[in-house]
C-alpha cells in the first residue's frame, strides 16, 4: 500500500514524502494515528496544491517583509523625552515608546517584541535599533532622541 507522509515518523521518512509499507502498518498505525493518508491520486493532487499555496504565501510574506525594511531604514524616528539636570533622560527609552512613535509618527504597527534594543537608550542622540521583520529579515531603524 503506498501512502503519504504528513508527519515525520522515525525510521520510516518525512511529511511529504511517498512510502510504500504493508496495509496493516499503514491502515492501522500510519492512518488511524494520523501520520499519514492513503497514496491516492486525489490526495496527491491535494497535497500538491497545498504544497504551491503555502509556497505562494511564504514568497509573498518574503516581498513585504523586504518592502517594508525598506520604507524602515528610510525612516529616522523622533522620540521626545524629559531630561534631568545632569542632562540624561529620565529612565530609558523602551520599545512600547518606540512601537507606539512608529505607530503615531508613520503608521506602521510594529509588535513591541519585534525590536532589538542592544544598549538601553538613557541619553539623546540617535540610535540604531535592529527591527525583526520575519522570515530572517530584518531592518535598521534609526532613532533620534531627543529632550524636552
Amino acid at each position: 500500500m503506498k501512502v503519504l507522509l504528513i508527519k515525520d515518523v522515525k525510521s520510516l521518512g518525512k511529511a511529504g514524502e511517498i512510502k510504500e509499507v504493508k496495509d496493516g502498518y499503514g491502515n492501522n498505525f500510519l492512518i488511524a494515528k494520523g501520520f499519514a493518508k492513503a497514496a491516492t491520486t486525489e490526495v496527491l493532487r491535494k497535497y500538491e496544491a497545498d504544497q504551491k499555496r503555502k509556497a505562494e504565501e511564504l514568497r509573498y510574506e518574503i516581498e513585504s517583509a523586504n518592502k517594508l525594511k525598506n520604507e524602515i531604514e528610510k525612516i529616522t524616528l523622533t522620540i521626545k523625552k524629559p531630561i534631568g539636570e545632569n542632562g540624561s533622560l529620565f529612565g530609558s527609552v523602551t520599545k512600547d515608546e518606540i512601537a507606539n512613535a512608529l505607530d503615531e509618527q508613520h503608521k506602521y504597527k510594529i509588535d513591541k517584541k519585534s525590536f532589538d534594543i542592544s544598549e538601553h537608550i538613557k541619553s539623546t542622540g540617535i540610535y540604531d535599533i535592529k527591527v525583526k521583520l520575519g522570515n530572517s529579515i530584518s531592518a535598521n531603524l534609526k532613532v533620534n532622541v531627543e529632550g524636552e
